[in-house]
């Protein structure tokens, strides 16, 4: 799943390519998951003709701030959502396919194009949002930053991370898994060890990342991450603690999420938690139920096949979506975000918006594949 990095990367594809031009026409393709709480044809209807003055993120959304009377595109990618500009490769989270190009329009996956022109030199540009899975949002709000879901948020570990003094009576108050907590959005914005430490890296990784323009190649060797992707029984790792012995990567299973540790340093106390295997994957074919769309997923953003893409684009699904939405703690609200937002300058309000844990839907259909083309 992009998270906090790929986000504020994809905000500053947007920032480059849309900020100061007008929205000439919009393309959309109907989708009553993808879009929510406003139709495509609305989200064509009301943004077409307006300039893009800034955009905006907070932890895995970003926004477009729009001129005019009207509401503003709030996004969110899910898991497989992307942007892709004309004449460039999509923005992949994980590794680029092989079978990446730079058709346009998009082929598959399309759910808007806007067509963007600078009133002044006359230049033009075309921006697309794809999502293979339909687990992205897209939405239109008044006040991103007022409205909900802002304030059932947590803190953006870039925004506005809390001081250790707040920081360390929020955490030890809980009695969940520390990596679950971290993943829960109503605590942290963003996030996908241990009090001080944790308070530390936390805000410390994000810059990081954020600052090699979550480019994964110039992440440090000794972060878990390079081996996120290498679970498998046949993987070798040469990891060496400080004092040259080796160092035992293991995986287990928090808050839904894979997560990865050194044995020889993070030792669990009072013995291991009692963890429940997984089903494997011939048993949950044969309780027919879907493939669970967690990141423990290889494949999450590996092109689908052509089987699978026409599924994806039917106007009739053969078996409906099946989900749990998620919910979040609700009450937690952000003021000294807000607050730092009307105050800052407009490049440092370009980093602020905001962002909701998207859910599955169930029994959905694509109505229309037909696109919709929206101009003044």
């Amino acid at each position: 799943m992009p998270e906090l990095p790929e986000v504020e990367k994809a905000t500053g594809v947007v920032r480059t390519v849309a900020v100061g031009k007008r929205i000439e026409r919009v393309e959309t393709v109907e989708d009553d998951i993808v879009f929510s709480g406003v139709t495509h044809e609305e989200f064509a209807k009301e943004i077409t003709g307006r300039r893009v003055a800034n955009t905006g993120r907070y932890g895995k959304c970003f926004y477009l701030e729009l001129d005019g009377e009207g509401r503003m595109p709030v996004l969110h990618f899910g898991m497989t959502g992307m942007l892709q500009v004309k004449g460039e490769l999509a923005t992949y989270y994980r590794e680029t396919p092989k079978s990446a190009n730079t058709d346009w329009p998009p082929k598959r996956f399309m759910k808007f194009i806007l067509h963007l022109v600078d009133d002044v030199t006359g230049e033009v540009a075309e921006l697309a949002f794809l999502d293979a899975r339909r687990l992205g949002r897209i939405r239109l709000c008044a006040s991103p930053l007022t409205e909900p879901p802002i304030s059932e948020l947590g803190f953006d570990p870039i925004l506005c991370m809390p001081i250790y003094e707040d920081f360390e009576p929020s955490v030890l108050k809980r009695t969940c898994p520390i990596k679950a907590l971290l993943l829960d959005q109503s605590f942290s914005a963003g996030v996908g060890n241990w009090v001080a430490a944790l308070h530390h890296q936390t805000g410390e990784i994000c810059r990081f990342a954020v600052s090699v323009n979550a480019d994964d190649s110039k992440f440090p060797d000794h972060w878990l991450f390079q081996h996120r992707w290498g679970k498998g029984k046949n993987k070798e790792h040469s990891l060496k603690l400080p004092n040259g012995e080796p160092a035992t990567i293991k995986w287990v299973t928090v808050g839904g999420r894979t997560s990865a540790y050194v044995a020889e340093l993070q030792v669990m106390l009072g013995g291991a938690p009692d963890v429940k295997k997984r089903p494997t994957q011939k048993k949950r074919k044969a309780k027919g139920k879907h493939k669970a769309e967690t990141d423990d997923d290889e494949s999450d953003l590996t092109p689908l096949s052509e089987s699978e893409s026409e599924s994806a684009v039917a106007t009739k699904r053969k078996r409906p979506l099946r989900g749990k939405p998620y919910i979040s703690a609700s009450g937690y609200t952000r003021e000294t975000a807000i607050q730092a937002a009307e105050g800052n300058s407009s490049d440092d309000k370009a980093h602020l918006g905001y962002a909701d844990y998207p859910f599955a839907a169930q029994n959905a259909t694509i109505k229309s594949t037909q696109a919709y083309d929206y101009k003044l």
